[in-house]
């Protein structure tokens, strides 16, 4: 399930960006659920574990992708860590209900993300309420985003 905890967190991780290139591995890059978050976030094709074709910048290395993509493929390569997810669009939204899907993980947000109109289950930390649906999740987030 995933579970969010709103606003300042002591021990989530907020530069996701350095996180990602001192950790990351090939086998990260290759595998099939991050190759489509890519595809569908930046809109670029793994072609292999160091070079992926970006239709904007041509062959980039996994170092040039988004900040949404890299802090994405963080919280599911490692699950037991809390990341800042405030660095994703509503773009990666879907993905980190996919993510919460596969496998328990928590996130850190600071502003209020646009989980779609289907329904979904999150987890409130604030607060210990699940959620499945955006008319449940705004009241509650919304208090405690200022």
């Amino acid at each position: 399930m995933l579970s969010v905890y709103y606003g300042d967190m002591a021990d989530a991780i907020y530069n996701t960006v350095v996180y990602f290139k001192n950790t990351y591995t090939d086998e990260w890059i290759t595998d099939d659920l991050c190759k489509k978050m890519i595809l569908d976030v930046d809109k670029s094709t793994v072609l292999g574990p160091r070079i992926i074709d970006s239709p904007v910048l041509g062959g980039i290395s996994p170092r040039e992708l988004s900040g949404g993509v890299k802090t994405l493929i963080c919280i599911y390569k490692v699950p037991d860590k809390v990341f800042n997810a405030s660095a994703c669009g509503d773009n990666c939204a879907k993905w980190l209900l996919e993510i919460g899907k596969r496998q328990d993980v928590t996130v850190n947000l600071r502003h209020l993300m646009n989980f779609g109109k289907d329904a979904f289950e999150l987890k409130i930390l604030n607060s210990g309420q699940i959620v499945h649906t955006m008319r449940e999740l705004l009241p509650i987030a919304g208090m405690i985003v200022r």
